[in-house]
């Protein structure tokens, strides 16, 4: 036996006897792999600046990006010194985790085996707080234009401890009670788009009406802004969805797949509907409408088949038009740049999807939905969304109250004129040119 092989099989010995003394290994490929898909994510949150602010009149864009550029410096201290602790900590109840990760002590370079065997604990806590920031973002999009600034602040920081993170302990957490019920949500349908998309309903419900609102044009002053947010936001959103795999494998491309079909799916669906019910098909409907798909598929996209996710994303583009279209303005509320009609409305049917399309063909991890034999998983599902309609909703008007009795929520009515920019930031974004 050569020195060279002998060296070899010492070298792997010692391997393995680490592994073993360790009980994980850190997987270099899978810790890549995550790395990138938190950098996309973190890059969504600009991207959803972006898409909202080209939807707002000129002299709120300013305003508008800051709502979600504020949120990443916020959200990313809160999940750092609480937040993660709150969400994925020890257990209690099924309600809450505890505080044993306060400011991430003990949180370090190797694996939990609880929530990821094969990356640095770090670097998963490190992806969920891309989720994390980008969650009470979503918000914005309904109070647009009239917030103040110190409460807007104020109110992310309270729905980000309140909400999101018992939110996603219910779901995500060892010994969350919606994840014992076996509730299936592979990356943010319940945690993220229903939970925001019903608050911003309240959200919209309590601040009223922006001034004009029917009366004077409210169209959106640069769509290419809005486009390019959507581009940024659908590049990311692969790794939003497929980064849930938390490793670099089969579910992860699979999960890339559905992602995109439903998307495409929906972009179609949308321009369809729009040019038979309005005449003419739009670049901001269709770009309103990949953003449809990408919210439908979320919670399902690491249970289903790609062309279950082609009904998926059809579905969700053709309710979330309607949602927008018709049922906002039957109704009368000003959820200014539609995050309820996208995120909450899309995210629901997403989320019972999930319980109808379901396969442990794709996911043994998983569980069969009513198409596979398993009725019970569509109930399942539709508990997991009352249960957080009802929370995120119910939360989300007492966190108002409660930022109102310390400072105004809404900007008066001249500030509203003149535009939140340089009422509220001093700034405006475009020189005017004689």
């Amino acid at each position: 036996m050569s020195k060279q092989w002998r060296f070899g099989i010492l070298a792997r010995g010692l391997k393995v006897l680490l592994v073993f003394k360790e009980g994980l290994r850190v997987d270099t490929g899978d810790t890549a792999f995550i790395i990138v898909s938190s950098a996309m994510v973190l890059l969504m949150t600009p991207g959803l600046a972006l898409f909202y602010g080209g939807m707002v009149r000129k002299k709120n864009v300013l305003g508008t990006l800051m709502h979600s550029w504020i949120t990443i410096g916020l959200i990313s201290l809160q999940w750092i010194l609480i937040g993660f602790t709150l969400a994925f900590g020890t257990d209690h109840h099924g309600l809450i985790g505890g505080l044993n990760w306060l400011g991430l002590n003990g949180v370090g370079m190797d694996p939990n085996a609880d929530y990821a065997g094969t990356i640095p604990a770090i670097v998963f806590m490190g992806f969920q707080m891309m989720f994390a920031v980008i969650t009470p973002a979503l918000i914005s999009g309904s109070i647009a234009e009239r917030m103040k600034f110190p409460a807007f602040v104020l109110f992310m920081l309270l729905w980000a401890t309140f909400v999101y993170d018992p939110v996603a302990h219910w779901v995500w957490g060892i010994g969350g009670f919606l994840r014992n019920l076996g509730a299936l949500d592979f990356a943010g349908g319940n945690v993220v788009h229903i939970s925001s998309g019903y608050s911003a309903l309240i959200a919209a419900l309590i601040l009223g009406k922006r001034k004009g609102l029917g009366k004077e044009s409210m169209a959106p002053h640069h769509l290419p802004m809005t486009v390019l947010g959507a581009g940024i936001l659908w590049f990311g959103w692969f790794g939003f969805n497929a980064g849930s795999a938390l490793g670099a494998n089969g579910l992860a491309g699979m999960v890339l797949v559905n992602t995109n079909t439903a998307a495409a799916a929906a972009a179609v669906a949308w321009a369809l509907v729009e040019r038979l019910h309005r005449g003419k098909t739009t670049m901001l409907g269709v770009a309103s409408g990949a953003i449809a798909g990408l919210v439908a598929i979320t919670p399902a996209c690491g249970f289903v088949t790609p062309l279950s996710s082609i009904i998926i994303g059809l579905v969700g583009g053709v309710i979330c038009y309607f949602s927008i279209s018709v049922m906002k303005s039957k109704f009368g509320y000003d959820d200014a740049l539609d995050a309820f009609g996208c995120h909450g409305i899309g995210g629901t049917w997403g989320a019972l999807a999930t319980g109808i399309f379901a396969t442990t063909s794709i996911n043994s991890a998983g569980a069969d939905g009513l198409l596979y034999g398993n009725p019970s998983q569509l109930g399942v599902q539709a508990i997991s969304v009352l249960v957080t309609v009802v929370f995120a909703m119910a939360a989300t008007f007492i966190l108002l109250k409660i930022v109102g009795l310390v400072t105004k929520l809404r900007v008066n009515e001249e500030q509203e004129a003149n535009g939140l920019d340089l009422a509220l930031h001093g700034e405006t974004a475009y020189s005017e040119f004689i």
